[in-house]
């Protein structure tokens, strides 16, 4: 399902080639609780790990030996910083990053042992399609982690979202995003349940939202 709020690829990708020599300045400090929250999570899974959206490697301190990361982002300005991060000889457990479109990913189905998108799924084009991707990827029993703010949905706080989601659509944001979409994407597949949804202390701005692949796919 799209929408007519939904934002398109080069929208974004434009938006965060402008991002990326500020990025780690502005967004590390306000993202941070969300993106440990994502990674701790991705760790008590462990294993080969895949994170959508990787932008600069701001997360690579987060994850810890017995993971294997992989990233991809479709920015390579992002991804240039992401690289000088590698070549510091800090992060052996990261793999390699890939330019690459989470539409459409190059690798095999049942790749990974869990996929992390962090602050990602409400800004790509069409995100039922990235979610479908993400469970491709991650093997039976995998895990699809999500860190995002969601929309509020209803009182002042939607209202504010609305209003400016017609003002920052140009710099590649949507704030009005609602989980309802999230939801009838897993409700949708017959081997996909939700089994996490909770705030991120301390203020609760961000949610983190996590999918199991079931080994077996579940009755209708």
């Amino acid at each position: 399902m799209t929408t007519a709020t939904d934002l398109d690829t080069s929208t974004v990708e434009t938006a965060y080639a402008r991002w990326a020599p500020i990025y780690d300045a502005v967004c590390g400090p306000i993202m941070v609780k969300g993106r440990r929250a994502a990674a701790s999570a991705a760790r008590d899974v462990g294993g080969k790990i895949l994170e959508v959206g990787v932008g600069t490697g701001l997360s690579f301190d987060d994850y810890g030996p017995n993971t294997e990361i992989t990233g991809i982002d479709l920015s390579l300005p992002m991804l240039a910083k992401a690289r000088a991060r590698m070549m510091s000889g800090r992060y052996p457990h990261v793999k390699s990053v890939q330019q690459m479109d989470a539409h459409n990913m190059a690798f095999a189905d049942a790749t990974f042992d869990c996929v992390v998108a962090q602050f990602v799924i409400t800004l790509v084009a069409n995100p039922e399609q990235v979610l479908s991707e993400c469970h491709r990827v991650v093997k039976p029993g995998g895990r699809i982690i999500l860190v995002n703010h969601l929309y509020s949905e209803v009182g002042v706080a939607a209202a504010v979202e609305r209003w400016a989601a017609q003002k920052t659509r140009s710099l590649g944001l949507r704030p009005e995003f609602p989980f309802a979409r999230l939801q009838a994407w897993a409700q949708s597949n017959s081997d996909a349940i939700l089994v996490e949804r909770r705030k991120v202390a301390p203020f609760g701005i961000y949610t983190l939202v996590c999918f199991e692949r079931t080994a077996v796919p579940l009755a209708a």
